[in-house]
């Protein structure tokens, strides 16, 4: 089973956790991997290039991003991590919607071993502290939400003050609340 947080990141917000992450070696990915593609480190420095939605951040001090070619559908011909096997952190970042409402991201990382998705090993050690490391940056940071799943960045918080919506991004998802 998968470590999954969901939080809400106003731009500021990604802005400072693209900074602390900055520290480790994480490149970034597209969910799907086209062509070509050039991976970065993952900085505030190259905020301008991360995918807009769903991206994968790749430890590759640690193991390589295992992949496999799409072989039907609409992405036929891209790569696709394969997020089990690969050392690698799944982040879907906050956007707007059409009604101006912040959505809620999520971040999360396969590390223990699981009959569902079929992983034999648990995720390595260095991994594990890795993805602890940020899931504490974020805890010690954020406010905890109402439903308590929510994580809200200050600036986030601080736009909610001021009249911002934060929903849950899930379908008929419901409105977060920071914590005081």
């Amino acid at each position: 089973m998968a470590i999954v947080q969901k939080f809400f990141m106003a731009p500021d917000d990604e802005a400072a956790f693209f900074r602390f992450l900055e520290r480790f070696v994480l490149e970034v990915y597209p969910r799907r991997v086209p062509p070509g593609w050039e991976a970065f480190q993952a900085s505030e420095e190259n905020l301008s290039r991360i995918p807009e939605e769903d991206l994968y951040l790749v430890a590759s001090e640690i193991g390589p991003a295992i992949v496999d070619k799409v072989k039907r559908g609409p992405d036929k011909g891209a790569w696709r991590i394969d997020e089990v096997r690969s050392p690698v952190i799944f982040l879907e970042r906050c956007r707007k919607s059409e009604e101006g409402e912040l959505l809620s991201g999520m971040l999360w990382a396969e590390l223990d071993v699981t009959p569902q998705t079929g992983r034999r090993d648990a995720a390595p050690d260095r991994f594990r502290r890795l993805f602890r490391e940020i899931e504490e940056y974020l805890k010690k940071t954020y406010r905890k939400g109402d439903p308590k799943d929510f994580l809200v960045g200050p600036k986030a918080a601080r736009l909610f003050k001021e009249g911002l919506v934060l929903r849950d991004s899930a379908h008929r998802g419901g409105t977060v609340v920071p914590f005081k």
